[in-house]
């Protein structure tokens, strides 16, 4: 079953990659949705027995960042009638290169934490390189919606880093994490549709022409 939670760790890590690479907004928001999945199946991949806590943990990231957020996404597209990330600060192979940097400063940091020690060993790693990717999207792409994913990315690193301590978390504050993330996801989105709408394009580096 170990061998199993590795295995979706490292499904995570590629997702992270493949967003990297990926200028369509619809084909990156697919790829969150899959990391939803895998981030969904990963407690029960890393051993945890499964129960009332573990089980409502699954089916509540499930609804909320396989279903729910990528529709208001989606909707988010259809309505600013974007496509792609047109003008990314560095192209797909510079961003792969300080991806890989991106995990390697993670394990390196991981093997230096208490919390990596047993069966948080993949965790802790992953979830850092999670966090600095998503930084790496937030600074590196220019489409608000690019923002979003980048800011789903962040919250995916958050939530794995969230795993190694399920067992102390009661299960309301994991829910309210969950929460806290669907809300702001869809003001984001509703954030999105007002930038296009007043300024006819989706580029954040405009934003500085709004005024009261």
């Amino acid at each position: 079953m170990e061998r199993l939670g590795e295995v979706v760790l490292l499904l995570v890590l590629m997702t992270n990659f493949a967003v990297l690479v990926t200028d369509r907004l619809s084909a990156c928001i697919r790829i969150m949705a899959v990391q939803g999945v895998l981030l969904a199946a990963l407690p029960l991949a890393s051993g945890a027995p499964f129960g009332f806590h573990i089980g409502l943990l699954t089916f509540g990231t499930i609804a909320i960042k396989v279903i729910v957020l990528p529709r208001v996404l989606m909707w988010a597209i259809r309505e600013a009638a974007v496509r792609r990330e047109l003008e990314p600060a560095i192209g797909p192979i510079a961003s792969v290169v300080l991806g890989l940097a991106a995990v390697g400063v993670a394990f390196g940091v991981a093997t230096r934490l208490p919390e990596a020690a047993g069966h948080a060993a993949g965790l802790v790693p992953v979830s850092l390189a999670s966090l600095m990717m998503g930084l790496l999207v937030l600074t590196t792409r220019r489409k608000a919606l690019s923002l979003v994913i980048g800011y789903l990315m962040l919250e995916n690193g958050i939530y794995v880093f969230g795993l190694t301590l399920a067992g102390d978390i009661p299960r309301l504050v994991e829910l309210g994490v969950l929460l806290d993330v669907f809300v702001g996801v869809f003001i984001m989105g509703l954030v999105v549709f007002q930038i296009n709408r007043e300024l006819e394009t989706q580029d954040s580096r405009r934003l500085t022409e709004l005024r009261d």
